[in-house]
């Protein structure tokens, strides 16, 4: 039996009851206590130690490893979205610790020290790779944990994200619309499940129009990552006349790159994130952001449901991603 709430359901009582049945507390009568234990031990029930600490209200840390890697963490979208999370988990007594990775260091190492060491409850995980070392070391340790994004597992867990493909898809279809017939894409590197999921959308869109998928340059997802990725597509015999970016940050490189090479100031662009300088760069970047929900506080709502110890398969948001039009998309030659 896997959570607290089918041992419930098979034992007609309520989660509350149960819960505190197997913590020992006196206001469940002797009897009680003992159908309970028997219960769990006959269906195979092990208590989340970090669950039973919060019923008692001794949980008090979450860590989430920050990556070091250039580009890996845009603040205005990813330390916002976690000190909201923070003001949630505080409410209900529970704080965020963010722990930068050392250089040197690698985040499962991060995570091993916090786990074997009893230090946290549970964690938030970010940039999250399609096959993710974090992912299945948190599963075969038991901690419950929420993801900022998705990966390949085969075993269910928490996540929130944003619609990535249908989101490049559309802005690939945009651009096609509007008579484009060579849209490159600056692509991040493929083993983050974003950036992935971002090229997938673009090819589609591609394919679906009978149109190249030739035109596409791999870099790190930094504004220097940007302006080699658009020198390189830029270099090409066929040129685009249209490039999606798997970052704003790499979309304002490519602006840099695109205002040193001929005809480049024609190339139309768009990003995703929205970072608050896109606004102001030369010209005003278009791109997408996920949107439909304070997210800090879904954050914490998801990870504070995985702790109580329900399903991580009911623990997974897909929100939409929406386009912001500037004036880098509708560029003309």
């Amino acid at each position: 039996m896997s959570n607290l709430k089918q041992l419930a359901q098979s034992l007609g009582l309520s989660i509350t009851t149960v819960s505190r049945a197997l913590d020992g507390y006196s206001d469940v009568s002797e009897a009680t206590r003992q159908r309970v234990r028997r219960a769990a031990e006959e269906a195979g029930y092990r208590p989340n130690a970090a669950a039973r600490r919060l019923r008692r209200q001794r949980a008090e840390l979450v860590a989430v490893p920050l990556p070091s890697a250039p580009g890996q963490i845009g603040p205005p979208h990813f330390i916002d979205m976690l000190a909201d999370c923070a003001d949630h988990l505080a409410k209900a007594g529970i704080h965020l610790v963010i722990a930068p990775v050392p250089r040197g260091q690698s985040e499962i190492e991060m995570c091993r020290r916090f786990v074997d060491g009893e230090r946290v409850d549970a964690m938030v995980l970010v940039r999250t790779k399609r096959r993710d070392e974090r992912v299945s070391f948190l599963q075969t340790r038991g901690i419950p944990f929420v993801s900022h994004g998705r990966t390949d597992s085969e075993t269910p867990h928490a996540f929130i994200d944003g619609d990535g493909f249908s989101a490049f898809r559309d802005a690939t279809l945009l651009f096609a619309d509007g008579g484009h017939t060579h849209i490159g894409h600056l692509a991040a590197p493929q083993d983050y499940t974003f950036a992935h999921l971002r090229r997938l959308g673009w090819e589609n869109a591609l394919i679906g129009r009978g149109l190249t998928t030739d035109l596409i340059a791999d870099g790190d997802p930094t504004e220097h990552g940007g302006y080699a990725a658009a020198q390189t597509l830029m270099s090409g015999s066929v040129k685009p006349t249209a490039i999606l970016c798997a970052t704003d940050e790499m979309a304002i490189g490519a602006l840099r790159a695109l205002r040193e090479v001929e005809g480049g100031d024609g190339v139309s662009v768009i990003g995703h994130d929205n970072l608050p300088t896109g606004a102001y760069s030369a010209p005003p970047l278009s791109t997408m952001h996920m949107c439909g929900a304070d997210f800090g506080e879904r954050l914490a709502s998801l990870l504070l449901r995985a702790i109580a110890g329900e399903p991580p398969v009911d623990l997974q948001e897909i929100y939409p991603v929406t386009f912001i039009p500037r004036a880098s998309h509708c560029r003309t030659r």
